[in-house]
């Protein structure tokens, strides 16, 4: 186990929380970050899908978005800033989404160390459904050999507990990407699980893949709680309530 790693079998709770609109995400990951910050819950890993939105992180700028941000948003497609690392990227129904809310302490606050993981439980999940993927040489992200970006990082932290996290393309319609910049970098090209392996795949499926990859990096028990069981440690929790946070 790697050095600075926790204790062995230490649980994480996931949450498969649906389809939540951006802001009500990031509200959620707020009030989940105070919580852990004061102990009130041990580290979750929120799983979830996005309506269609455009985020832009801290190093964000204006030419990442050519088009007006009213012409995006007659496309369907929000425009939200954020407080993440990172630059402009897209978030829609299909791609999976994760959110650690977990404590570094146990890692030696080593946010460099922390982002590499989660490049690596991205690389082995994609393997484990037969797409090789890796790392770019000054890039942050997961890539396929050919170039082809599949997965997406970035990252807040705050009194040593992370907010934001990464995003894998499975299912999602990869249009969008092609009306901005993606993570600033020109002419990037962009993929998705479906596309690497020519049909559609199962997204919960793949989620189950991502926690269990999760757990082996991060050296945790995954423990499945629904969003009620998460209401009742965090009553103020409300924005993930609603019957899209359903789990099944």
């Amino acid at each position: 186990m790697p050095i600075g790693s926790p204790r062995p079998l230490s649980e994480v709770l996931v949450v498969r929380a649906g389809l939540v609109p951006y802001g009500e995400a990031r509200a959620a990951q707020k009030r989940l970050e105070t919580a852990r910050v004061a102990a009130q819950v041990p580290d979750l890993l929120l799983l979830l899908e996005h309506p269609p939105v455009y985020t832009r992180g801290r190093r964000s700028t204006p030419d990442e978005l050519p088009m007006d941000e009213d012409w995006y948003r007659a496309q369907g497609i929000e425009v939200a800033e954020t407080d993440r690392g990172g630059r402009v990227t897209y978030h829609g129904p299909g791609q999976l989404v994760g959110y650690p809310i977990i404590s570094l302490r146990p890692y030696g606050d080593d946010v460099h160390d922390y982002v590499r993981r989660l490049e690596g439980l991205i690389i082995g999940a994609l393997a484990e459904w037969g797409v090789d993927a890796g790392v770019s040489d000054g890039l942050t992200g997961v890539w396929t050999p050919e170039g082809r970006k599949v997965g997406s990082i970035g990252v807040h932290v705050s009194r040593g507990v992370t907010t934001h996290g990464f995003a894998i393309n499975v299912n999602n319609d990869l249009q969008p990407f092609e009306w901005i910049v993606p993570c600033g970098i020109e002419s990037c090209r962009m993929s998705s699980l479906a596309c690497e392996l020519g049909a559609a795949q199962d997204l919960d499926a793949f989620a189950t893949t991502v926690r269990d990859r999760f757990a082996e990096i991060y050296a945790r028990t995954p423990v499945e709680v629904s969003v009620a069981e998460l209401l009742e440690r965090v009553p103020e929790l409300r924005v993930l309530a609603g019957p899209a946070a359903a789990l099944p």
